[in-house]
Formats: C-alpha cells, structure tokens, sequence
C-alpha cells in the first residue's frame, strides 16, 4: 500500500470552524456542537465520505439551504402506550443533534427495560450512523440504526430508475474485552455511497468497479457519468435497502422519490423528510446465563470471536478494524487528518464564515505520512 501525506488539524481547531460554520447558517450553539463532534468522530475514523465538508455540503443542497433542515427546531416526543419506545417528531431539527440524542435516550430505556427503541419523523439525514453504534458500543451496548437518505438514488435489483435510497444500516456490538474494539458493521445498502463517488470526482480518480449506472441505465465506474447507484449484493443488497423504506413508511415516511426534493413534491401533499430508526439492547437483557465451562458472557464472547478468526483464519478482518486502525493514526498524528484539497475546503468555510483563515494554511499546518 503507497504511502499518502495527511495534514494534521487538531479536534479544537476542526470543530471551532464547524461550529462556527453551523452556527453562520442559523443553528443554535448545542445543536451546532454535536455536528462538529460527530464530524469529527468520522474524521478521526477515516470515514472520509462522510465529513464535515459533506455534511456541510449536504446542508447547503437540501438542509437549510432549501428549507429541508429548520435550525433551531425542536423534537416533539409523542404519547405512545409502549414504555420502551418513544415516537419523535424531529420537525426537521438538524440529523446529527435529533441521532446523538436518540441514542442517549436509547441507552436510558435500555437501562430500565433491557431494550429501547426511538422512531423518528421528520428527520434531516443524520451523516455516519456507524458514530453512533460506535459510541454506544464502546458504552456496553448493542446499538442499531437505519435511516431512509436523503434522495432516491439506488435503482432496485434488475431496474434502472432510482427509487431508494443508499439507506445505510449500521450495528455497534460491545467488544472492546475481546477485540480491543467494537464490532462496528456500517454500510449503505448501494455498491457505494453517493458521498465516494463526490470524492472520487474531487480526486478525478475511476471508481474500483462499475458501482453505478450512466443515464441510459449501462453499469460505468466513470463518476462523473454516474446518475444512480446500483444495490450491492445483487438482490441481497436491494432487500437490505428495501426494508429501510419500509421501516421509515411505517414511521411516517412518504415516497421515496420525493424525499428531498420539494419542488418536485409541491402540490401533492406528500412528505419529503426521511426517518430514522435507533435500538439499542443491553447485553444482560439477552443473557441466557448457561455458558460453556463456566465462562460468563463477555469471556464467552471472546471465545467466539477467537473461534472465529482461528482455524487458518488469523488473518481476517472484523467488520471495525479499519475504523479502529484509522483511530490509531490520529492518536499518533496527534489530530484528524485530512487532504490538500479538503484543507482547500475548510480554508474556504473559514473565509465565508468571517473567520482568519490562516490557520488552514497547508504550508503551516503539520503534516502525516502514512
């Protein structure tokens, strides 16, 4: 694997200019706040298809630049007669501040009943879900979420019009005893998410494979010709993104090819918000006790794990590795690492936020090689 050289920016400096960035577009200081961290959560894990440039991004394009996300607007928790589920409406309050929020209240019900749930309308795309399973596994807990995306943009399997989203699950499973970290799967139900084709476009680099299809429906690893993305795992992939859809129609969600797009929608009465889905499942709630040779649950989960990776299979990776291993490098970089190009960027949102840019200047800020 070749080399790359990183520049180095510490966590104050990143989430000062994000805040700050959120706060310019309207949104309250907490609120604010918990995007930055989150952002720089994705950093620090090498999620770079999902940083503050693309969250900032995505704001502009269908939050509160186009009236898709309301700063400043509150949840609204709803009556329900289930004591381990909440039913929210988000009423368009920033994803990231509704997402971190979800999962607190999540672990609290966890805590009382064993399992907590919370379903949320009128949702503002909440970025990396993989942060939030993340955060709550390394807290002692089974964590769970999806969402419906933003756009319609992943044709279903055999078809050539996108009518689902990129609908990512992501699961978080306390493993830290056993592998030194959780277990983290987090995946989008496309080949890709739409996020590493913008990436590649920035890079001017090919796709790995022909993850989307061109306007006439043909498969291309061009990103540039990508208009739709295709499921990953042939129908396998499409049944995984149909059930977000499904879940985010059984919450509120309305037609998946009218979520954020509010021109399109206007005059028909239809929602164009997305949905999220968050549980999470307190590992003594689901302990059975009868362990073999006496082992209790954390030592026999351990023991699977090494059953697993044994047997000649030492060298597989668990779902978590990289974003562990990524962690690793910005505790030895001493900050989150980011590109020439997204350096660019940041300098860019300092200067349209007000602020003294020099403090992006890639020729002063302290670089990593990996």
């Amino acid at each position: 694997m070749s080399s790359q050289e990183y520049f180095v920016v510490s966590r104050e400096q990143h989430e000062e200019l994000v805040t700050a960035a959120y706060v310019h577009r309207g949104y309250g200081q907490e609120e604010a706040a918990a995007a930055a961290r989150m952002c720089s959560e994705a950093s620090w894990h090498g999620i770079r298809t999902h940083n503050a440039l693309k969250a900032l991004h995505l704001d502009e394009l269908f939050g509160s630049g186009s009236g898709g996300c309301v700063p400043g607007a509150e949840i609204e928790v709803l009556e329900t007669r289930f004591p381990a589920v909440q039913a929210w409406n988000a009423h368009k309050k920033l994803g990231q501040a509704v997402a971190c929020e979800a999962i607190e209240t999540c672990i609290k019900l966890a805590d009382q009943y064993g399992s907590g749930t919370v379903a949320i309308d009128n949702a503002f795309h909440y970025l990396w879900g993989g942060g939030y399973v993340m955060d709550a596994a390394k807290r002692g807990y089974i964590a769970y979420t999806n969402c419906t995306s933003t756009l319609s943009e992943v044709v279903p399997f055999g078809g050539k019009f996108p009518t689902l989203g990129t609908n990512p699950h992501s699961w978080g499973f306390p493993t830290t005893d056993a592998v030194g970290y959780p277990v983290v799967i987090d995946w989008a139900t496309s080949e890709i998410a739409m996020g590493k084709v913008e990436q590649y476009k920035r890079e001017n680099k090919k796709l790995e494979a022909p993850f989307g299809v061109d306007e006439n429906g043909n498969p291309t690893d061009d990103p540039f010709a990508v208009k739709a993305l295709l499921p990953f795992g042939r129908h396998k992939g499409y049944g995984l993104g149909l059930l977000n859809e499904l879940y985010g129609g059984a919450i509120g969600g309305s037609l998946p090819t009218l979520r954020g797009r509010a021109a399109k929608a206007e005059g028909t009465g239809e929602k164009t918000t997305s949905a999220f889905y968050f549980q999470i499942v307190h590992p003594d709630a689901i302990s059975g006790g009868d362990f073999s040779n006496g082992r209790n649950q954390a030592e026999n989960i351990t023991a699977v794990v090494k059953d697993i990776l044994g047997h000649g299979n030492e060298s597989c990776m668990l779902p978590g590795t990289i974003e562990a291993n990524n962690a690793k490098l910005s505790l030895d970089a001493g900050g989150l690492l980011f590109t020439t190009a997204e350096v660019g960027g940041f300098r860019e949102l300092a200067e349209e936020c007000g602020l003294d840019a020099s403090a992006w200047n890639s020729e002063t800020l302290p670089t990593y090689t990996t």
